[in-house]
């Protein structure tokens, strides 16, 4: 079978997204004039794309090939299972952008660069301890990118955006005892959303998210295993015990359905939910969450 052949029959078994490309930025045109809540698309992986009254934060995203080219042709493949659910060049409109570790599926410049071609007063967000670094792989100054750090609030875009340390899969913190890996509680009105990026949970992390009466918590659930060789996050029910504990709402699910060799079943996660009566949510790839 030819190179081409084989592409073709890959692609022919990728999971296809809910809403993409022409239809996702349709869906999300529609949803700026129903301004009495705010919206959440999952993008894959950790991207989520959150509006509030006109504003965009855009939060982790990876929409692009960049890991599956890096690792072509190793013993660690990371062939994708997912469509690209819309190029990062067509999202114009994005007023601010996180990133919660320097992770490439995380603080992808594939993705990054041609956001910040697209949109000059893209503010970008990323955690003290990564600023140097952050600055070098988007090839840029360190002062156009916007640091936070542990118990610190900001105000971007809009948006107001406190971080809470997130364990991959240990708190690590860098010669200043800045935290690397951190998640973020954005305030939409009052309305609050939880994206903790790549995490473990650790001691007390329940009771540092509680006050916050966190409406939605945007948790993975691949979980983690040696064999990957990539740090780990949390397991399927312990993200629905980490939302019940904390308080949330709601809980979705994240991080799991790119990637062939890191990945989960979201069974275990819902049918945990469903016995410690957490409610939560399933989206598509390109799906919307409305929350009013």
């Amino acid at each position: 079978m030819t190179d081409a052949r084989n592409s073709a029959a890959r692609a022919s078994n990728m999971i296809t997204p809910c809403l993409a490309h022409d239809a996702l930025l349709a869906d999300i045109a529609a949803a700026r004039r129903e301004t009495d809540a705010f919206h959440l698309w999952w993008l894959g992986q950790s991207g989520f794309l959150l509006l509030w009254q006109d504003r965009f934060l855009l939060m982790d995203p990876y929409l692009s090939d960049s890991l599956t080219r890096k690792y072509a042709g190793t013993d660690n493949p990371h062939v994708r299972m997912t469509e690209l659910a819309v190029a990062p060049q067509r999202l114009d409109f994005i007023n601010v952008v996180t990133s919660s570790h320097n992770h490439t599926d995380h603080l992808d410049a594939d993705t990054l660069l041609p956001l910040m071609s697209v949109n000059p007063d893209l503010a970008i967000v990323v955690p003290a301890a990564n600023r140097e670094f952050a600055a070098s792989r988007l090839r840029t100054g360190e002062d156009r990118l916007l640091p936070i750090d542990d118990g610190q609030t900001l105000e971007a875009g809009g948006f107001s955006l406190h971080a809470i340390p997130s364990a991959h899969e240990s708190v690590e913190r860098d010669e200043l005892g800045r935290c690397r890996y951190l998640g973020y509680i954005v305030r939409v009105g009052d309305r609050t959303i939880y994206h903790c990026g790549d995490t473990v949970r650790y001691e007390g992390m329940a009771e540092r998210l509680s006050p916050w009466n966190i409406d939605v918590a945007l948790l993975p659930i691949n979980g983690r295993s040696p064999q990957r060789r990539v740090a780990g996050n949390l397991w399927g029910h312990e993200a629905a015990a980490l939302a019940r504990d904390a308080g949330a709402k709601l809980a979705i699910p994240c991080h799991y359905g790119m990637f062939a060799f890191n990945t989960a079943s979201t069974d275990e996660f819902v049918r945990a939910a469903n016995q410690l009566g957490q409610r939560f949510e399933l989206l598509q790839c390109g799906q919307r969450y409305s929350g009013r």
